[in-house]
């Protein structure tokens, strides 16, 4: 089992038309999508989202990630995104789960790892900036 978070949030999905291939399963890049869907709603919860990264002065790319297969999504069908905060002082690491939003059946998991990396001199850092680390820490003392 992987670790829970000290953080989460879950978003549904409906898988659409677009997303699928010729036998109406969901084609396998379209996972790292709704991953980003769920890492969305979860650095929404902690109040500190892509923009306000960027107006920090730091963006932050994904340098791992990993997902495993387990049963393969179907055009219509409901899904539920999970994202868990795992790490946040030294580097952004998150856990998903996506789910059978009806039958809670586990259909794909997977983790991604992102640094922060200061915009002005593109300089990976090697502790995340005090600006991210403080969103967190006042996420989990209203959590």
């Amino acid at each position: 089992m992987r670790s829970t978070g000290v953080l989460h949030a879950e978003v549904e999905i409906v898988v659409p038309f677009f997303d699928v291939d010729s036998m109406d399963v969901v084609w396998h890049g379209h996972y790292v999508k709704y991953l980003e869907i769920g890492r969305c709603a979860l650095l929404d919860t902690l109040g500190h989202n892509y923009l306000q990264m960027r107006e920090s002065g730091y963006a932050w790319p994904v340098i791992d990630l990993q997902l495993r297969y387990i049963r393969g999504a179907v055009f219509g069908q409901r899904l539920v995104v999970r994202a868990d905060l795992i790490e946040w002082e030294n580097r952004l690491k998150i856990h998903y789960l996506i789910a059978d939003a009806c039958t809670g059946e586990r259909m794909t998991r997977g983790s991604s790892v992102q640094v922060a990396v200061e915009i002005a001199s593109r300089e990976m850092q090697l502790a995340s900036p005090t600006v991210f680390t403080d969103a967190v820490e006042r996420a989990l003392t209203c959590a």
